[in-house]
């Protein structure tokens, strides 16, 4: 007996299929299907001749693939009993729940005692499918991997793309070939982590940016991650993800993987970085429909530890007239912190440098017209602190592990701690009006530890509960806790501790695949940047800050009078274009220049757009190459114009095109001849406006 089963988004259908009351297998993803299209017929094409003389079948790679099954490749559970013996499972069909965009599949072992559910949901306008598995069982076992439903892609790629990275340089771009075996990912140090963002993207053979068939995936959990994507020997592709492996560190009755989001689509990478940016915006980041998001100003980079009510006035009142709209007061406002190594963890403000609290500041920010935000790094204490002192017993791991960042870890998982961090932070909250949270998390855990990501996501929910209003941004030294779980219980990343705009231009260009601008923070940093030592123009600096959602960290005293009239006059277009800008289709803009990194941002009405292409390196041609556009409409018109040319830094001799001119160019020739670029030094954004002509 067949049993299937059918969900269309939009775009796309999914279609799984049962024989004999066996894990089912996914046996179509993509473009959606007619409605007529017989899942019957789809499972006879689906069936599998083989050759060799290993076995007389060939394995099922089901959503959970099992050794009882006889499957060979990586297996989609590993689960042992108290004593360490490993159970292996031969899970059947008990029931299922389907509607139009929802499907729970419901299997067990009646030997073992165990049953496993199955949940994928069709989130329809948001083209996009969200998949969990769970595992329960009469007796305590130990969890060591579960995998989300496990999902068979196509065997038309013979690549994918992933990242690495590191602090200050996340969003590092991999293409692996598919070949037999294993590619393995996995994060250890208990987030997201830096140098494992938690996606993948398969496309398919003859696709490119923008055209073809693509598809992505990504988990959604904040406390690590592992991702098998293996090649079986007949050819066959799975993808599992789910928490890191052995990081439920207790036996226990019930596991559950977080939710594993995948979309496919025919634009190419473009076109699933479209997909999922809608989906983050609409279905995951809690952010009022109508909210402005105001520039924001952060003084870590101004004045680090040195805290001083009066110069901070005067930092305020210069951060507000170039354009500022939020004032976040960063690290060394608590009792006794003037460096990185003591203090965390004693969350009470500084008598010693804010004598009267924060009032004096705050009412100073508020006469401005800013509203205030204050940095936090609740998950970890300092062992010169008053909070280790009185409870040392509160830390992950022993007190002779080596510390980070001077630090160490507090186990939220105990519910006195939880408790404690509550108290604290609402008491300020309550105390001060604070809007917004810099929520910090500067070094790895000791091990990973699937409990504290629960505790986290439980007290940020108590936090935001308490306090409807309150925004909260993400930030791990960086980039190293950015994912769906994350952005479910929080309003903005920050994407990287590095604010050299050089760096930053490839770190959004790779991000922009998975997050909106609304929640993408971007900020104008020091001439000499702190991380990189290089020194770049204002101009540069803002334009790149100006295609996320902007903000300014560095010492505005720095300025010049040059420096601060271009530095208001882009934060002032940032403003008047951050609506459309907030909820734009962006395509990123592939150059045969690869010195050149562009991508163009439309409006929904389709009437409107800039391209920002940023000089990375000097290019490698005596001439610019053309930038050929995307997203546009073949047969309409476009007025075209150089946005900042008085600010270009140019190597060309040629005063004509762009450089001189409003060009009125067709949408066709946009997108298949191109827009010729001035040739520029490295280091220069070029920002061009196009507008529908009339």
């Amino acid at each position: 007996m067949i049993k299937q089963w059918r969900l269309d988004t939009q775009n796309q259908s999914l279609v799984l299929s049962s024989l004999g009351n066996r894990l089912p297998c996914v046996i179509y993803w993509g473009d959606r299907l007619p409605s007529h299209e017989s899942p019957d017929e789809m499972f006879e094409a689906s069936k599998k001749d083989w050759g060799d003389n290993l076995i007389d079948l060939v394995p099922e790679l089901s959503i959970l693939p099992e050794q009882t099954a006889n499957f060979a490749g990586q297996l989609g559970c590993k689960i042992r009993d108290l004593s360490g013996q490993l159970l292996s499972s031969s899970f059947v069909f008990s029931a299922d729940k389907a509607s139009n965009n929802s499907v729970t599949l419901i299997y067990k072992d009646k030997d073992l005692g165990l049953t496993y559910t199955a949940t994928i949901d069709a989130l329809i306008e948001d083209d996009v499918f969200a998949l969990g598995a769970k595992i329960e069982s009469i007796n305590p076992v130990i969890m060591e991997w579960l995998s989300a439903p496990v999902i068979e892609v196509s065997l038309l790629s013979d690549e994918m793309v992933d990242y690495g990275g590191h602090w200050g340089g996340e969003f590092r771009k991999q293409t692996t070939p598919w070949v037999t075996g294993v590619h393995l990912r996995e994060s250890r140090t208990g987030t997201t982590s830096h140098a494992h963002f938690s996606g993948l993207i398969i496309p398919s053979v003859g696709s490119s940016e923008n055209a073809g068939s693509c598809y992505g995936f990504h988990y959604g959990w904040s406390g690590g991650h592992r991702m098998v994507a293996e090649q079986l020997q007949d050819g066959r592709k799975q993808i599992q993800f789910g928490h890191t492996e052995n990081s439920e560190l207790t036996p226990r009755t019930s596991f559950e993987t977080a939710k594993l989001y995948i979309t496919h689509s025919s634009d190419g990478i473009g076109g699933v970085g479209c997909n999922f940016r809608a989906f983050v915006s609409n279905s995951i980041v809690d952010l009022p429909k109508d909210s402005i998001r105001p520039v924001h100003y952060n003084c870590w980079e101004a004045i680090y530890f040195d805290h001083s009510i009066e110069e901070l006035k005067e930092i305020v009142t210069l951060a507000a007239d170039i354009g500022a709209e939020r004032f976040v007061l960063d690290d060394g406002w608590f009792k006794s912190r003037n460096n990185a190594k003591s203090s965390l963890g004693d969350w009470f403000v500084d008598n010693q440098k804010y004598p009267e609290g924060l009032h004096p500041l705050i009412k100073h920010i508020h006469s401005t017209g800013m509203t205030f935000g204050l940095w936090f790094e609740p998950e970890m204490v300092s062992p010169d602190s008053d909070l280790f002192r009185s409870h040392p017993d509160w830390i992950m791991g022993e007190a002779s592990q080596s510390l980070g960042r001077g630090q160490y870890v507090l186990d939220i998982s105990i519910k006195k701690v939880q408790e404690y961090l509550f108290e604290r932070i609402d008491s300020l909250l309550n105390e001060y009006p604070i809007e917004y949270i810099k929520w910090d998390h500067n070094r790895v855990l000791p091990y990973p530890d699937a409990s504290q990501t629960r505790a986290l996501y439980s007290l940020l929910g108590d936090l935001r509960g308490a306090h409807p209003g309150l925004e909260i941004e993400s930030c791990s030294s960086g980039g190293g806790r950015i994912d769906y779980g994350i952005l479910g219980h929080t309003q903005r990343v920050w994407l990287s501790d590095s604010n050299d705009a050089l760096e930053r231009l490839r770190i959004q260009h790779e991000a922009v695949l998975w997050l909106p601008t609304s929640v993408t923070g971007s900020h104008v940093g020091p001439k000499v940047c702190h991380t990189s030592g290089r020194e770049l123009s204002i101009s540069f600096r803002a334009w790149v800050a100006a295609q996320r959602h902007m903000g300014f960290e560095m010492d505005p005293r720095e300025l010049s009078s040059e420096d601060k009239l271009i530095l208001k006059s882009v934060t002032q277009w940032w403003k008047e274009n951050r609506d459309w800008m907030m909820n734009a289709n962006i395509l990123r803009l592939p150059c045969i220049d690869k010195s050149v990194i562009a991508e163009i941002q439309m409006n929904s009405n389709g009437d409107h757009f800039v391209v920002f292409a940023g000089q990375n390196v000097a290019s490698k041609l005596s001439s610019s190459a053309p930038l050929v556009l995307a997203g546009l409409e073949s047969q309409s018109m476009y007025n075209i114009s150089l946005l900042n040319k008085k600010e270009i830094k140019s190597l060309g001799k040629l005063q004509q095109g762009l450089m001189t001119k409003k060009l009125k160019l067709s949408g066709q020739y946009l997108m298949t001849k191109g827009l010729q670029l001035p040739k520029v030094f490295p280091a220069n954004m070029m920002v061009i406006e196009g507008e529908k002509a009339a």
